[in-house]
């Protein structure tokens, strides 16, 4: 009788896992598909990992974009640990794609930036593999209707942006559009914050030029609008969840929307990333809540940011230790055209936290 409460215990959580699973994004478990696998036949679609069936019927239907999305699930990855390297939740958790845990299994802020990213990556690999050539069904994209300015001239390969943007949100939108999966108020943040990812790729769009005329005069500009690097993207969008906002599942007339917590007077901005369930601070190892802890993490002892030894180890304190590391140094140019460097060892003094 005793181990009845503990049962109990187990549904309730297994249930409330049930209710956030994010189905959305466990199409990033393409990041471990292997090299072997051709992808050049349908019937290698039901072999890919993380995906619901309308992504499955995506992938057979549209067959050469698949390399380009397995792409850009490793992206995703590299620049999510890229992005929060410095921080306690250092994005770690992504690899476990497609099992997650809860960091990433109900709506928090954590979860809000690896939708948004992700629905970025998938359109920006897809816009960028149009410019390059990789796609048989799309090209460059068009050339702006305004003038480039004094100078310049419209030419080169644009980046394909909306044929990214449209092919990309039917692939990454597609989970939150099944019926049964989640709760409405988990569509809803899931489905904002992709579209808040895709804006930010569209602010990225940016004018990139070369430059022609006599010994490099650039009396002439060839121009074209380009994608900045995902990088430069991820870092937009950890701006936007330092700032993120907390909303509710609230009726507004005849429907419910999400509208802050705090602040429900307003609706919720197009440019703002929301969650609806807080997130702990990280600190300490607890795999129930998705926190793998700072214990045995690197700070730095000289910093005031978020690595600082102070902020990375919840106060704990921090161990010292010395690493040997080797690095090319005395380099010297020798007539034509080499270079050549001494190998130099030197110690450092490094930190982990307590």
């Amino acid at each position: 009788m005793r181990a009845r409460p503990r049962v109990c215990e187990a549904l309730l959580f297994a249930l409330a896992l049930q209710t956030g699973v994010c189905y959305g994004i466990k199409w990033l478990a393409l990041s471990k598909t292997p090299a072997a696998l051709a992808l050049n036949q349908t019937q290698h679609c039901k072999q890919l990992e993380g995906l619901v069936s309308a992504q499955v019927q995506l992938c057979r239907s549209n067959l050469e974009l698949m390399r380009t999305i397995v792409h850009a699930a490793r992206e995703v990855t590299k620049a999510c640990r890229r992005a929060f390297a410095d921080m306690r939740w250092n994005c770690s958790s992504i690899e476990l794609a497609p099992n997650y845990l809860l960091d990433l299994e109900r709506g928090t802020r954590e979860s809000a930036f690896v939708y948004a990213l992700s629905a970025a990556a998938i359109s920006h690999a897809i816009a960028r593999a149009c410019t390059s050539g990789d796609l048989p069904g799309c090209s460059c994209g068009p050339v702006p209707g305004e003038p480039p300015g004094p100078g310049n001239r419209w030419g080169g390969c644009a980046d394909n942006l909306s044929y990214g943007l449209l092919m990309g949100a039917k692939f990454s939108d597609a989970p939150m559009k099944v019926k049964k999966t989640g709760s409405q108020a988990n569509k809803l943040m899931r489905l904002h914050n992709s579209e808040v990812g895709r804006q930010a790729l569209r602010a990225s769009l940016e004018m990139k030029c070369k430059c022609h005329g006599v010994s490099g005069s650039c009396s002439i500009r060839t121009c074209w609008k380009g994608l900045q690097e995902l990088r430069d993207v991820a870092a937009d969008l950890k701006t936007r969840y330092l700032s993120a906002t907390k909303v509710v599942h609230r009726p507004m007339g005849t429907r419910k929307h999400l509208v802050p917590k705090d602040l429900d007077i307003r609706p919720v901005k197009d440019s703002e990333l929301v969650y609806l369930q807080s997130s702990p601070d990280f600190c300490m190892k607890n795999e129930k809540v998705g926190s793998h802890g700072t214990q045995d993490r690197q700070c730095n002892k000289t910093s005031h940011g978020s690595d600082s030894c102070d902020l990375m180890c919840c106060g704990r304190g921090y161990n010292p230790y010395t690493d040997r590391v080797v690095e090319r140094c005395h380099c010297k140019y020798h007539w034509c055209c080499y270079v050549t460097c001494r190998r130099c060892e030197r110690t450092v003094e490094r930190y982990v936290c307590k």
